[in-house]
């Protein structure tokens, strides 16, 4: 395709996806928000306390994407609601969040037609990533936490990536010893290793020059 044909759509995606991710989260109790809100020290008492808005969406991406214990996903009971026609574009992107991958990335290069290059560090391998944001001033060398789905044969994130750091990282396995003993694959899927990335993001101020655009 050519780049006017894939930003084409990769904007029609974008759009199915965040109309998705705003009616799964109607489905997702809002004990389920506020205990994540918690875990990632955004309450006081049973008040949400920010110092920026944006923060409540790292709360939200888990509350969405991780399935509470004896509770069914969020994404199968938005689906069943929802039944969007096989072959859809709404079915296409809502099985691609349901699969979407959360780990490290590093942005490696522009791609040559659209987007980026980045590599999964704890996965290995690249991955084409659409997203005109970040396209415009790509922190090549950077480091990035966050999910990407797949719609296409492109990736796209969900919204949210938390710039990672040596130190926050090892803030993360310090604070979360059963990770240090996991394969590289088993920390990607485990809930607790995005949960601690994001907690740290906060509490070292590490999201104060993030601002999440949706592009």
């Amino acid at each position: 395709m050519t780049r006017d044909e894939i930003l084409t759509r990769y904007r029609r995606l974008r759009a199915v996806g965040k109309q998705h991710q705003a009616a799964v989260l109607d489905v997702v109790a809002p004990d389920v928000v506020m205990d994540y809100a918690k875990r990632l020290g955004l309450t006081r008492g049973k008040v949400v306390v920010l110092d920026r808005t944006e923060d409540m969406t790292l709360a939200f991406d888990l509350a969405i994407y991780l399935a509470k214990p004896g509770r069914s996903h969020p994404f199968d009971r938005y689906a069943r609601a929802a039944q969007f026609p096989p072959g859809s574009d709404e079915a296409i992107v809502l099985e691609a969040m349901r699969h979407a991958r959360f780990s490290i990335w590093r942005i490696e290069r522009l791609h040559e037609t659209a987007g980026l290059v980045l590599r999964d560090l704890l996965r290995q391998g690249e991955t084409w990533l659409m997203d005109e944001s970040m396209e415009k001033n790509p922190p090549l060398g950077g480091d990035l936490a966050g999910r990407l789905l797949t719609p296409e044969s492109f990736a796209m994130t969900t919204g949210v990536l938390v710039p990672v750091t040596r130190g926050l990282m090892q803030e993360v396995f310090d604070k979360t010893p059963a990770l240090q003993r996991a394969t590289a694959d088993a920390i990607a899927q485990d809930q607790r290793f995005a949960t601690a990335i994001y907690r740290a993001a906060v509490g070292r101020g590490a999201m104060e020059s993030v601002r999440y655009e949706y592009k």
